[in-house]
């Protein structure tokens, strides 16, 4: 039976990621409204403090899925979409090996939340430098390189990002997690 309930968690919070990623989603920094932050991680991060690392995961690729499936844009998801699979698993994973879920303090939340963002951030510049530049210029005719200078759009728009959209996400997540923090241990007593 608990593996039944675990599963439908999981599925419910994809669903509820997978309309976050949708709406609402706006962009952050000036002169690149195509780098948008949406609220997909936060029941990512709440699965994952529910259930464990693994099920966190597990709503990450189904709501990416759901999005691939749903909500395709071509090539800006065929890009865009495996990077940001990776950024959100680096942020996820990082939060939760410091939280140790057991014992969820708020000074481990903001070390967690401060460390993984900059980990975001590193995987973020080094996946636009060596993936995401060259297959926008080869597959979408936006060469950055060109159009404004690598070293320009890394330092001033992609590091701003996403120092600013980890500092949002894990901001929010905490909130939520404060809000719900009863029912989430609740669930994950019975689930576990």
């Amino acid at each position: 039976m608990n593996k039944t309930r675990r599963l439908t968690v999981i599925a419910l919070l994809a669903a509820i990621s997978f309309v976050l990623m949708i709406f609402p989603q706006f962009p952050l920094i000036p002169g690149a409204s195509f780098l948008k932050i949406d609220f997909s991680f936060v029941p990512v991060l709440l699965g994952a403090l529910m259930l464990d690392l693994k099920s966190g995961y597990a709503i990450l690729l189904l709501r990416s899925l759901l999005k691939l499936l749903l909500n395709n844009e071509g090539v800006n998801d065929y890009i865009g979409l495996p990077m940001n699979i990776i950024a959100m698993a680096v942020l996820l994973t990082v939060i939760m090996i410091i939280v140790k879920r057991q014992d969820i303090s708020a000074k481990r939340y903001v070390v967690g939340a401060v460390l993984g963002t900059l980990g975001l951030t590193l995987a973020m510049v080094i996946l636009n430098y060596v993936y995401a530049v060259p297959l926008y210029a080869m597959f979408a005719n936006f060469d950055i390189a060109k159009t404004i200078g690598l070293g320009t759009y890394l330092l001033w728009m992609v590091i701003p990002f996403n120092l600013i959209e980890g500092a949002i996400l894990t901001a929010v997540s905490g909130l939520v997690y404060l809000g719900l923090r009863q029912i989430i241990n609740t669930t994950r007593s019975q689930l576990n």
